[in-house]
């Protein structure tokens, strides 16, 4: 591993189990400056300004949730201070941002318009002023581009601020059918795009090279729309009809379209939300063509089935939840978000039960139960080994966004991010431990086994477990960071 000298640690964790896919090893770690920088036996026994013994529990890298969206119900600077909090309780400790370019702001603004989408060279700044000012965790950003002269920007993007992941909703894209008929264009501010833009950002993608990448969210409106007319004229109103309403190959089809587009511009692409099993044979076909294809899905869809609440894509069946579990462990999806979404109002306020179209879509608080949710239905139930867990949390997201080994590793040099897990400890999930600024979860109640209890960012304590209180408290003040990639590499220079 590494030769510790007679440095003196800023901390020593001894005592625990290291998880380093595919090993998991009984170690020490040493910190310095932030940073890893020693990992063998009996660290303890060299000087440290702070030692914490593990106990026997389980060292994990940080989570790297690649899929987060802030400041479309409230302000940006709000959002940071109370949802990157609840992240840090889900063992996140570096958030990917997709964000459009008007939520990017420091005046909140309910209903955008097509104007506000102004290039994002124009507010990065703004992201990183308020973030590096409120943020519990360190974060990036994936813009989330809706124009023309937004993907024209990329390569600046790239170059000069370190954005080098771009999303599209092609849920949202143009057609005379679909332009206005979804309140997400009006909340977050886009307005129509057509399989041009795609085109362009796609191109730019490709020449850049890595870490670039296009991000999708797989889910064709255009067909949903008479799906959904026919059920709403059936009389549907169950909580399932807003699953029916996005049948299983409006999603695989889009995988295949914006893969074989991928191709043509040589563009790795990112699927985010894979949620059937019908969008993995796409995701298989589309990398035995050739295409440099990553997959994700929400924790919620390895959890919570389409009878429990409405999201945008929608909860799926028991059944089609556990062939996730088998795509996950079986390497065919590769990575693990949220898809984070802060409403900042009561369930009350959102949920009309019995009518799942007066529903407002979306629940809060996801974050808060990832990595307790992964640990608990995942490793503890044996779906998922620990060491895969471990990669589809925080090792493949890193990989995917350029972050690799900075963050998501335990490994010398790396960032010293880590979660500290007591994999045997059972905990029901309750309104009073919760950060984010809705106040609830639509995990409350549930019983875990498997917790996050201390974590660290950059080699500082930034939450702990409180037993007495059941809670986590938050320890110190704000130190989250903008990380920009680092354009021309497909890792993460480890000098930097």
């Amino acid at each position: 591993m590494s030769n510790a000298n007679t440095v003196e640690f800023d901390l020593v964790i001894h005592n625990g189990k290291l998880v380093i896919p595919p090993d998991i090893i009984s170690s020490s770690i040493g910190v310095k400056d932030g940073k890893i920088a020693a990992i063998g036996l009996n660290l303890d026994r060299l000087p440290a300004k702070k030692t914490i013994n593990a106990g026997g529990n389980y060292v994990l890298p940080g989570v790297v949730d690649p899929e987060c969206h802030l400041a479309v119900h409230r302000s940006l600077k709000d959002d940071f201070i109370s949802e990157t909090k609840a992240a840090l309780a889900g063992g996140v400790t570096t958030w990917g941002l997709m964000l459009t370019s008007p939520t990017i702001s420091r005046e909140f603004k309910e209903i955008k318009q097509p104007e506000d989408s102004v290039p994002f060279s124009l507010v990065i700044p703004i992201l990183q002023e308020v973030g590096d000012e409120h943020s519990m965790v360190d974060y990036f950003l994936t813009p989330l581009v809706a124009t023309d002269a937004q993907v024209e920007e990329i390569p600046r993007l790239a170059e000069e601020f370190g954005a080098t992941s771009f999303k599209y909703y092609l849920h949202l894209k143009r057609g005379q059918e679909t332009l206005g008929q979804w309140e997400p264009q009006r909340k977050i501010g886009i307005y129509g795009f057509d399989d041009g833009t795609v085109y362009i950002g796609m191109e730019h993608v490709g020449r850049l090279g890595p870490p670039c990448i296009v991000c999708i969210h797989p889910e064709n409106w255009e067909i949903i729309r008479v799906v959904q007319a026919r059920l709403i004229r059936q009389g549907r109103k169950d909580n399932a009809a807003w699953d029916e309403r996005s049948p299983h190959f409006v999603e695989a089809m889009h995988v295949r379209q914006y893969a074989y587009l991928a191709k043509v511009t040589n563009c790795p692409l990112y699927i985010v939300h894979t949620t059937t099993r019908e969008t993995v044979d796409e995701i298989i076909r589309a990398r035995n063509e050739g295409v440099q294809v990553i997959s994700e899905t929400g924790f919620h869809y390895l959890a919570l089935d389409h009878n429990v609440y409405k999201i945008n894509v929608p909860l799926r069946d028991r059944e089609t939840m556990e062939k996730l579990w088998v795509a996950l462990a079986s390497g065919n999806v590769d990575c693990v978000g949220s898809d984070h979404v802060n409403h900042g109002v009561p369930r009350e306020k959102m949920e009309v039960k019995g009518d799942v179209w007066k529903t407002i879509s979306g629940f809060s608080s996801r974050v808060e139960a990832l990595l307790p949710i992964m640990l608990s239905e995942g490793v503890n139930k044996g779906r998922i080994s620990l060491s895969r867990c471990v990669e589809v949390c925080s090792e493949n997201p890193a990989k995917a966004f350029g972050l690799y080994p900075k963050k998501g590793v335990l490994r010398v040099g790396s960032d010293a991010d880590l979660v500290l897990v007591d994999l045997k400890k059972k905990q029901q999930m309750t309104r009073s431990m919760l950060f984010t600024s809705a106040g609830w979860s639509v995990f409350e109640g549930w019983e875990m086994t498997g917790w996050p209890y201390m974590v660290f960012l950059r080699g500082e304590v930034a939450l702990e477990w409180n037993e007495k209180e059941q809670k986590h408290n938050v320890v110190g003040k704000p130190r989250g960071r903008y990380i920009p990639r680092k354009l021309g590499h497909a890792t993460y220079p480890a000098e930097s």
